[in-house]
């Protein structure tokens, strides 16, 4: 007896080996493809927006499916198409003063911080990298390089994310049976939730990219800042980053007003404050019918991580995928493994979360 059982337990080993050394290499490869992961996220995220407008256009036009998400398309196509034709002349003019006094603004700011005894930090770290980085012609080669990747990864994401709107339920029912059959309903709901706090947090977002924009754009005029167009498309787009995106589009306002004087940087340096206060205090509260209401400290934090893991671009989607885990999380492990009732984003104010 005690020989029949050793090689039965010999066999549950190596099958547990086994097991643990697949579980291993799939994470292993699914690390390795860490940024294919990102891209196709932000596909779906893509995919979301042009069904977040097919939708509407389907059920009140009573178009086909085709129609609309053609519709859809051109749409979003037609308006970045023509935002750029009605303002090109003037962005281009504005993003060439730009690149003209942001070196001078720097130079400035260096010139001042050597009066303190700093022996110019910013022309010492320039020189510095030019020589640890090698000439500017390489330099310029691998500047075009990154600028190709990244018009690149767009367009994988546009056109994977009109793919994804084009035929949702295909690769919904295809992500479904992946999981046994007695775990699809709650998968599917699940996704769904993802789905509908998705859809909410962008519009959202939205609303609050357009105002932060505009406003910024219209401070600056009145401050007198050049560039001040570019600027506050700069801020609107940044508004897209948690933590971060506001003070990375008050950077260059505040280098630009300082070439033209010092106090007017310190009134828009107060400006984009401002913004930023009216944004937190009054923006996002009367939009937050429509947004996802998440921690700030979870929201903090999952920035840092898959700025960690995924670099640019996963600081580019943090937020998007912080929305998405956040309602995965509570849905899967929360209400479903722990059986502990929590509201679900997106969800209305009479409904309650229960077991799926």
């Amino acid at each position: 007896m005690a020989n029949d059982s050793k090689p039965d337990s010999d066999r549950q080993f190596v099958r547990r080996a086994l097991i643990v050394i697949a579980l291993a290499a799939f994470a292993l490869l699914l690390w390795q493809l860490r940024s294919v992961i990102v891209l196709l996220f932000g596909a779906v995220v893509m995919g979301t927006v042009v069904r977040a407008i097919a939708d509407p256009i389907s059920k009140h036009l009573r178009m086909p499916n085709v129609v609309s998400m053609l519709i859809a398309v051109l749409l979003i196509v037609g308006v970045l198409i023509g935002v750029g034709w009605l303002m090109g002349q003037q962005i281009a003019a504005q993003t060439d003063a730009l690149a003209q006094t942001l070196p001078k603004a720097l130079d400035r700011i260096d010139q001042w911080l050597a009066g303190f005894g700093l022996a110019h930090p910013l022309q010492t770290w320039l020189a510095q990298l030019h020589q640890s980085g090698g000439t500017l012609v390489s330099r310029f080669g691998s500047w075009m390089a990154a600028a190709s990747n990244g018009v690149a990864n767009f367009l994988i994401v546009l056109f994977g994310g009109i793919f994804l709107a084009a035929e949702p339920r295909f690769y919904r029912v295809g992500v479904i049976k992946l999981v046994p059959e007695s775990k699809r309903g709650l998968i599917a709901q699940a996704m769904d939730e993802s789905e509908t706090a998705l859809r909410l947090w962008l519009k959202g977002q939205v609303i609050a990219m357009l105002i932060v924009g505009a406003m910024t754009a219209g401070g600056l005029w009145v401050l007198g800042v050049q560039s001040w167009l570019v600027l506050g498309i700069l801020a609107g787009f940044f508004e897209f980053i948690p933590f971060a995106g506001p003070i990375l589009s008050a950077i260059p306002g505040v280098l630009i007003a300082l070439v033209q004087s010092p106090e007017l940087a310190l009134w828009t340096a107060l400006m984009y404050v401002f913004v930023q206060h009216f944004e937190a205090y009054l923006i996002q509260p009367l939009v937050q019918q429509y947004a996802v209401d998440v921690p700030p400290v979870v929201l903090l934090f999952s920035l840092l991580a898959f700025a960690v893991l995924f670099g640019i671009i996963g600081i580019l989607f943090a937020a998007p995928l912080t929305i998405v885990t956040y309602v995965l999380v509570k849905r899967l492990y929360v209400i479903e493994a722990l059986d502990t009732p929590t509201p679900i984003p997106g969800q209305d104010d009479d409904q309650t979360s229960s077991k799926a």
